[in-house]
């Protein structure tokens, strides 16, 4: 009967931390730039685009499952822990869940690093999937900004 749940990936990626979640950080401009198969663009509406509070629009490229437009806001960020939390306020994703909360968290490993992303989410309706091709998209993206940063560095 209950229509919330989690999801949670881990990434492996051959890129240092500080690479990884410099461009998570700057992701407003980098990933229309490097995902453009995926992010037509993400504009910034309210805020820096980086800071608590920051509210996003997102226009996704015909790569993009289900989803074209998403507004998300940022909910709070933890620069020396790594650690980035959105949640998704309105666009395409609101038609499924009523609530979507991602969170991405860069952990160091030597010279490379492990990227934890995971979701929070409360389905419209019963019939609604859970969100595993938010999960896989999620996943690419971090694999592609992994090459990204080896093939700009």
């Amino acid at each position: 009967m209950a229509c919330s749940g989690k999801l949670h990936v881990d990434v492996e990626l051959k890129s240092p931390a500080e690479k990884v979640w410099g461009t998570i950080r700057d992701s407003t401009k980098i990933f229309p730039e490097a995902l453009s198969h995926d992010y037509k663009s993400i504009q910034v509406l309210e805020g820096d685009g980086k800071a608590p509070g920051s509210i996003r629009l997102i226009n996704y490229a015909e790569g993009s499952p289900i989803v074209k437009v998403s507004k998300e806001r940022i909910e709070s960020v933890d620069e020396v822990g790594k650690i980035y939390v959105y949640s998704i306020i309105d666009g395409d994703l609101k038609q499924y869940y009523k609530t979507f909360i991602g969170k991405i968290i860069v952990i160091p490993k030597g010279e490379s690093s492990l990227v934890q992303w995971s979701c929070e989410f409360e389905k419209a309706s019963e019939e609604i999937p859970d969100p595993s091709l938010i999960k896989e998209f999620a996943v690419k993206n971090f694999v592609e900004i992994d090459d990204y940063i080896h093939t700009k560095a």
